[in-house]
């Protein structure tokens, strides 16, 4: 998801070749994502299975998210055929799982409902339905069918609904509910990024016609202005955050995959200013748009760097009679 939005954000500013390094990169890791939860559902099916009918079953949702942001990002480079492919496996994905998760979680009897199980990956349900709208948007750009608009206008309005439900749960956990600072994890981010793939996809919408999408453009574009401002007012908030976790309450800053979760959120919300700033003719947003499509290209160098680092770390053989980790090091099941 991060690699592809920041691969589209890069396309956007006119840096194709390494816009295309980070496409192939994304397509590569996707392989490696569809390949490791097929191999998790044949050899741990068992702990597959619960992790799919617990709290963070939202994650799951990504496998489908990520191929609808590839879907999009490979029409402007004239790839319909791919496109669309990845469109219908991203869309029937999230069709599955955007009624199977939640369906799981009110119906199952193994689970001890708590405010406290309420987390930011909740948000990729409102994420899983618009981008099925951004992706369906760009490729009916093309005229590849017919039904994609309406498709695309349905999805984006499920997904606003979506995040207004979800924003009243997770800040009811946080207000209502103590937070430790081990527990605020970087997926409270995808706060800001749910209502960043709003906007897009709400921009896309409003560049087709009229009569196909169903919306009239103004009541698209003044949506989008709305999710816009407060996507950018949850900026400093969630910056805020991360100083009382980090400086005031001292949590170490080591890499973990969560970094992640930062990327998207900020490679979308690039993409959404900008977007939004060519469509409305704003020209200072657009401007601002670009110097973020930089700011999140460094995040996610900084972010790859990280993972690669740590990646050698790990497999770096230890010295004979030392144990698998130093005294002290947090083990895999600790909260870093």
């Amino acid at each position: 998801m991060g690699t592809g939005i920041v691969s589209t954000a890069l396309y956007l500013d006119g840096a194709e070749a390494a816009s295309t390094v980070l496409l192939w990169a994304a397509l590569a890791g996707y392989a490696v994502l569809l390949a490791a939860q097929g191999w998790r559902l044949a050899r741990r099916r068992r702990r597959f299975v619960t992790e799919l009918l617990g709290p963070r079953a939202f994650v799951f949702l990504t496998v489908a998210i990520s191929a609808n942001v590839l879907a999009a990002r490979l029409v402007p480079d004239g790839h319909t055929t791919a496109a669309a492919a990845f469109l219908a496996f991203g869309a029937v994905g999230w069709l599955l799982l955007d009624y199977g998760i939640p369906l799981a979680l009110i119906t199952t009897l193994r689970r001890n409902p708590s405010f406290d199980q309420v987390n930011g990956t909740w948000f990729l349900w409102a994420v899983g339905s618009e981008s099925v709208a951004v992706g369906a948007a760009s490729l009916a750009r093309t005229g590849a069918g017919q039904m994609l608009p309406v498709l695309a206008a349905v999805c984006w309005a499920i997904g606003i609904v979506q995040y207004l439900l979800t924003a009243g749960i997770v800040l009811a956990r946080l207000l209502a509910r103590p937070v430790r600072p081990e527990g605020l994890m970087t997926s409270v981010w995808i706060f800001m990024g749910a209502a960043a793939i709003t906007v897009l996809a709400g921009v896309r919408i409003a560049a087709l016609p009229t009569s196909a999408t169903l919306l009239p453009r103004s009541v698209l574009m003044g949506s989008c202005v709305v999710l816009w401002a407060f996507s950018t007012w949850l900026i400093p908030l969630l910056l805020a955050l991360g100083v009382w976790r980090h400086v005031v309450r001292r949590i170490p800053l080591r890499y973990e995959t969560g970094w992640w979760n930062l990327v998207f959120p900020i490679g979308m919300y690039a993409v959404t200013t900008h977007e939004l700033g060519r469509a409305s003719g704003t020209s200072w947003m657009t401007t601002a748009g670009r110097w973020e499509i930089w700011v999140s290209a460094v995040v996610w160098a900084i972010t790859f760097a990280a993972m690669a680092v740590t990646l050698l770390r790990f497999r770096r053989p230890k010295p004979p009679g030392q144990g698998p980790r130093a005294e002290g090091a947090p083990g895999p099941g600790s909260a870093v």
